[in-house]
């Protein structure tokens, strides 16, 4: 095959270390903003970036050339500094761990309305509650002790 052709669109979680609630509603916009930025700069694409005080969504579409882990490792180290640097958080830091799902492109809309819908949908549903049910129906095994 002369070209390559791909569709690597991610539904990518973490959250703030100890789940602290230090994401204001003011800083979000820069930071969302931000992170859109370390993706652009990667040669990804950020589809959706949303989230709450103590966590962010992201739908992302990678290259083949991408590893997801190190997406990860870009996005919270860069926006860790930013945040230290910028905004003077000098507590602030990312848990170590994170979510990555795939998502279909049928689905790439839903979850793009999924994340731009954040601070309604968390009036309801604890993060906990909203992590275990993006990762039982993709298959992904988890132990409960460690989901905050």
């Amino acid at each position: 095959m002369p070209s390559t052709y791909f569709q690597l669109q991610y539904h990518l979680i973490f959250s703030t270390k100890n789940r602290r609630r230090l994401i204001s509603d003011s800083l979000a916009p820069d930071l969302h903003a931000y992170l859109g930025g370390i993706l652009r700069n990667l040669a990804a694409v950020a589809v959706a970036i949303g989230g709450v005080a103590d966590h962010v969504h992201i739908l992302a579409g990678l290259k083949p050339i991408h590893s997801v882990a190190s997406v990860m490792r870009e996005l919270k180290s860069g926006s860790s500094q930013w945040l230290h640097q910028q905004k003077g958080l000098a507590a602030f830091s990312w848990q170590a761990g994170y979510a990555a799902v795939t998502v279909s492109p049928s689905a790439t809309e839903k979850v793009r309305r999924y994340i731009e819908a954040q601070p309604e949908h968390h009036r309801r549903k604890s993060f906990r509650d909203e992590l275990m049910e993006l990762l039982r129906p993709s298959g992904i095994a988890y132990d409960e002790r460690f989901l905050d």
